[in-house]
């Protein structure tokens, strides 16, 4: 009888390692894919914040490019103004 039972002991042993061992590779697969959509996360948001910086230097030029048009735009109108307002010489 206590054959048997170490027997069954030994062999419920046997199979419980083997379980874990399955489960041991399955978690290491999985953290193997985690690693890998991990590193790609990482590569995208590096792309993604390069694309941002060049968003708002693109923003800052375009604004600045604005103020200088309004600027000149608002030079030009006073020049109209003052050209329209004056009185040629040669009439009454």
């Amino acid at each position: 009888m206590r054959r048997n039972v170490i027997a069954g002991l030994a062999l419920a042993m046997v199979l419980s390692l083997s379980l874990a061992a399955c489960q041991d590779t399955k978690a290491r697969q999985e953290n193997e894919q985690l690693k890998a959509r991990s590193s790609e996360l990482e590569k995208d948001n590096g792309d993604l914040q390069n694309r941002l910086d060049a968003l708002t230097q693109e923003n800052a030029d375009l604004k600045q490019e604005n103020e200088r048009l309004k600027a000149t735009k608002a030079k030009t109108k006073k020049t109209h103004r003052h050209r329209r307002t004056s009185k040629p010489n040669n009439q009454n």
